[in-house]
């Protein structure tokens, strides 16, 4: 039975991940940071660390010996307010962990990296491969961006799966991001949302198919020293989202346009390329945005 420990194993995607992985037996271990971390189902035991402790983090890595890693612990919010704690943390942080797994006295076979597809930017119009060039166009996605170089420094040390995720949602994700906040403000009953242009269209996928794509990574020999996107393949405007929401809710939102949400020379229409990611572990299980937004809403 492998041993995966899990940073940020509280977090929206990470209470997912431990909850598949413990399903299928694996013994899961997961960090947590700061004093009201809540404990979810799926670990086996928890272990409070700060990704800025390196000294810290040797320890937890000696006292679990993971056989796989899936590093997720990072400040996710574009819009958080202390930019200086993101670059911290997202940064410095991944390079901490990664030099504690290098000079673990038993190394992990997989170490998964969550990036991010936001290190592509807002300009590129169409069909995002890993070969589209990188233009981070806030600080998470410099962040991300610069883990993903930082992590380059490992290569030959730490056996890496880096991921790059496109937008993604469910049950319990922070009402900061787009779809539970629209999610959210139908079910508490409001009839106005505040939102940026609603004819952007965007790729969006379901935690729950990223989670199992992660799994089905971490279990792949051929996935090791290899880039991905994880994404739907289709693009979903925001209007249509709207539509879909009020469709299967019976209750349509009056949308006031935010013209700071409104971002200058962004691309219409993005979606990403899973065919890589497909070519190593098949054909993606992920559930269609229509019956996310279902499973939201009957939460």
């Amino acid at each position: 039975m492998s041993r995966v420990l899990i940073t940020g194993a509280t977090g929206f995607t990470g209470r997912y991940l431990a909850s598949q992985l413990s399903r299928l037996g694996h013994e899961v271990h997961g960090t947590i940071y700061g004093e009201a971390a809540a404990i979810v189902e799926g670990a086996s035991r928890y272990h409070r660390v700060d990704l800025a402790d390196p000294a810290a983090l040797d320890r937890v890595v000696d006292q679990v010996s993971p056989t796989e890693v899936v590093h997720l612990a990072a400040i996710a919010f574009v819009g958080h307010r202390e930019p200086d704690e993101m670059y911290r943390t997202n940064i410095v942080g991944t390079r901490n962990l990664l030099e504690a797994l290098a000079n673990a006295t038993i190394r992990p076979r997989a170490v998964l990296l969550a990036s991010s597809a936001q290190i592509y930017g807002n300009a590129h119009e169409g069909v995002l491969d890993e070969n589209t060039p990188v233009s981070p166009a806030n600080d998470y996605a410099v962040t991300k961006a610069a883990a993903e170089l930082t992590a380059r420094l490992y290569a030959k040390r730490v056996p890496l799966i880096i991921v790059r995720p496109f937008n993604y949602t469910g049950r319990g994700q922070s009402p900061d991001f787009l779809i539970p906040k629209i999610v959210d403000h139908v079910r508490s009953g409001a009839t106005e949302i505040e939102l940026g242009n609603l004819d952007v269209a965007r790729d969006f996928s379901d935690v729950r198919g990223v989670v199992d794509a992660y799994v089905r990574l971490l279990k792949e020999p051929a996935a090791i020293d290899g880039t991905y996107n994880v994404c739907s393949g289709r693009a979903t405007s925001i209007r249509h989202i709207l539509d879909e929401v009020g469709r299967v809710s019976g209750r349509e939102l009056r949308v006031k346009v935010n013209a700071s949400f409104v971002r200058a020379d962004e691309a219409s229409s993005l979606r990403g390329s899973a065919a890589k990611l497909e070519s190593v572990i098949g054909r993606l299980r992920m559930p269609p945005l229509e019956e996310t937004l279902r499973w939201m809403l009957e939460a």
